[in-house]
């Protein structure tokens, strides 16, 4: 990736990465009635985190497989994300 897209969409990403994780400690952490909150808040980041993983892709910028394994990694975290969320707001 050069060094402009490193900067910023690179940057970007890695920012999402990080809020993603801080949602989800959040909400592993929060009592029962706060849950759904932060694991809605988790899910759209996600999503975000999905769409510039994708631009990463139309873009060019790195290597197909690496893109591959990522959107792979990113929708088994919706997965899992997806059935804690359901389960939280079953109760």
């Amino acid at each position: 990736m050069t060094k402009r897209w490193r900067l910023t969409l690179g940057k970007s990403i890695e920012e999402s990465i990080l809020k993603l994780l801080e949602q989800l400690v959040m909400a592993k952490n929060a009592p029962k009635t706060m849950k759904t909150a932060y694991l809605l808040k988790s899910s759209g980041i996600l999503e975000v985190l999905t769409l510039k993983i994708r631009l990463l892709l139309e873009l060019k910028l790195v290597n197909e497989t690496r893109v591959f394994q990522l959107q792979a990694d990113a929708k088994e975290i919706g997965r899992m994300l997806g059935g804690w969320l359901k389960a939280t707001q079953s109760r």
